[in-house]
């Protein structure tokens, strides 16, 4: 499947959410997203002053970043949002979700580099799956903890499920032959600023309804999909002394 932030069938959202097809951006994402990466680098070559990009966030809006800190900015926010709490969605939830903001990534408006919306790619092909818990979301203002969580498995952090086995990010990146990316100036407020997580719930329990006209071979796909969602990794257990 290409990607090229036009609208996504459900079918196909469903799809990816099970692991049946493997995910690309498309070619003619490439040159938008580019261009508008070149736009965030000038920004920085010219000092300028643009918010979230060397400055603080919120309150900290006026508050100038020194340019060598740019990259620990992003950092810093992501890991400063991961901070969801309750049972982590069902992997094709999570799937789902990572499908969804690659896809509004390549639209090349928010100024991220390519290898970064490859990562999310890359992450769905080798059946990485970042552990989101399912509370988190300011609604409207952005499925922000839920998206940060996702994020986190990006850089190598966090935790992730691979071949249904629950690790650290990092251990499930390296068994499946990725590196963690180094997030850039801009790219984390890229990352986080959507409503991912509520589509991709929202869109996936429609997507559990099997209609009566279905054919024989779709309602088997409709009851592995409730299958898949009704698994849920287990809860985070405090680590001992914390």
């Amino acid at each position: 499947m290409e990607l090229n932030g036009q609208t996504l069938p459900l079918a196909e959202i469903v799809t990816v959410a099970l692991g049946d097809a493997s995910v690309q951006i498309s070619s003619s994402a490439r040159p938008r997203i580019l261009a508008s990466r070149k736009v965030v680098e000038e920004i920085i070559a010219r000092d300028d002053i643009v918010y979230g990009v060397s400055t603080g966030f919120g309150k900290l809006s006026d508050v100038r970043i020194p340019h060598d800190a740019l990259a620990e900015l992003q950092l810093n926010l992501v890991r400063s949002h991961a901070c969801g709490i309750g049972n982590p969605l069902s992997e094709p939830e999570a799937r789902a979700m990572m499908l969804l903001r690659a896809n509004v990534l390549a639209l090349g408006f928010s100024g991220i580099r390519f290898e970064i919306i490859e990562m999310l790619c890359e992450l769905l092909n080798h059946h990485v799956c970042p552990v989101i818990p399912e509370k988190g979301s300011v609604g409207a203002s952005g499925d922000l903890a839920p998206l940060a969580h996702l994020a986190l498995s990006l850089i190598g952090e966090g935790e992730a499920l691979f071949q249904g086995e629950r690790m650290e990010s990092r251990e499930a990146l390296r068994r499946a032959g990725l590196k963690p990316v180094e997030l850039q100036a801009k790219e984390g407020l890229s990352l986080l600023n959507g409503t991912q997580a509520m589509h991709a719930v929202g869109g996936l329990s429609r997507g559990r309804c099997c209609r009566r006209d279905e054919p024989r071979g779709a309602k088997r796909h409709s009851r592995r999909f409730r299958s898949a969602l009704a698994r849920r990794p287990a809860p985070s257990r405090p680590k001992s002394g914390s």
